[in-house]
């Protein structure tokens, strides 16, 4: 069975799967020196950052979509372990090294759909009886022209980036002085002491969660396609946040990162079909397609409608994990005390 992009999140080949690098806790006993968590998030940054600038060859071999989604996912990941050790507001090297993170994301955003789509298609295709082959055929053709026109755009978009250079700036950000570059001004700020930090981390997740728990009140309202995307985002970056708090060994952290993968998973299927049905419609509105492919451009259009109930099947299964599950009020009240001692969340006790 292909694996669309929601399945390959969870679990990340180096960062889930047990043993876990990103999320495993770090044994302390070996270590002489008085527990660091700081430290600690360094590693895990630095960790995102060498897979992250690992997986730009492959992806620029054009032909491995897993590299394609493996470097988002890890742009993710570093850019919420970033926003950790500094928060807004952020020096400017930190703001031009963030923004670097997100535009090289972005750039493989629409080939990533591409992807997915693909597989999908293929995997119709690939049936001894498949309904309809003639219009899937004309679908995955205009897949094809799509994702190597976008492509592409993409290298370009990457060229520019220059990750190389990146990789150099944000380690020396992270390790001053760990290249042999003169440690960048970025870093004025001193590191919190280690009593500070189950207070910063609480921060942050305080924010994060408020914006997610924001948007999945906003869908009960508002189920369009956009509010339903915010949600799927607000995840993410809850999900990674969450990652780190679980690489201390914070009670609950588990259970919390299986219910929002489990989230996820719907918020993914829901997103693969919204992305297919916003695809057909661009392939059926073309005028020559039109004119030239009538009797395909209708098995399009049957195929939408078709999508469309499937779509609005996963978009059920999304409200009935939020709208008033116990496991949804299991996740509020687990974040709700970790932010009303978070000092006793991150004792250094527990980290051994």
């Amino acid at each position: 069975m292909n694996r669309s992009n929601h399945a390959r999140e969870s679990p990340a080949p180096d960062v889930e799967a047990a043993p876990s690098p990103a999320v495993t806790p770090e044994p302390m006993a070996s270590e002489s020196k008085p527990f660091d968590p700081w430290r600690k998030v360094r590693k895990l940054a630095l960790r995102q950052l060498d897979r992250f600038v690992s997986l730009e060859p492959k992806v620029l071999r054009g032909d491995d979509p897993d590299a394609i989604h493996d470097l988002r996912v890890a742009s993710r990941r570093l850019q919420q372990v970033l926003d950790l050790l500094y928060p807004a507001p952020r020096a400017a090297e930190v703001r031009k090294l963030r923004r670097k993170i997100r535009r090289s994301r972005g750039a493989l955003g629409e080939v990533r759909n591409c992807d997915v789509q693909l597989q999908r298609v293929e995997g119709i295709l690939a049936r001894k009886r498949t309904a309809r082959r003639k219009i899937w055929e004309a679908v995955r053709h205009y897949l094809r022209e799509r994702r190597a026109e976008n492509f592409e755009k993409a290298v370009r978009k990457l060229s520019k980036i220059n990750l190389a250079v990146f990789y150099v700036h944000l380690k020396d950000l992270l390790v001053p002085g760990g290249t042999g570059r003169a440690t960048p001004q970025a870093d004025r700020t001193p590191t919190p002491a280690a009593e500070e930090f189950g207070t910063r981390v609480t921060q942050s997740l305080e924010g994060v969660w408020q914006r997610f728990e924001a948007q999945v009140s906003r869908s009960d309202q508002d189920s369009s396609a956009s509010v339903i995307h915010a949600v799927r985002i607000a995840a993410k970056r809850l999900r990674y946040l969450i990652e780190v708090i679980h690489a201390f060994n914070v009670s609950g952290s588990g259970s919390t990162l299986a219910w929002l993968r489990s989230l996820q998973q719907h918020l993914g299927n829901w997103h693969d079909r919204e992305v297919l049905e916003q695809m057909m419609i661009a392939m059926v509105a073309r005028p020559e397609f039109l004119r030239d492919q009538m009797d395909v451009a209708m098995g399009v259009e049957r195929l939408i409608l078709q999508n469309r109930k499937q779509k609005q099947a996963d978009q059920a299964k999304y409200f009935q994990m939020t709208a008033d599950s116990a496991e949804f009020e299991k996740v509020r009240e687990w974040v709700r005390g970790l932010l009303e001692s978070p000092a006793k969340a991150f004792e250094p006790a527990d980290q051994g």
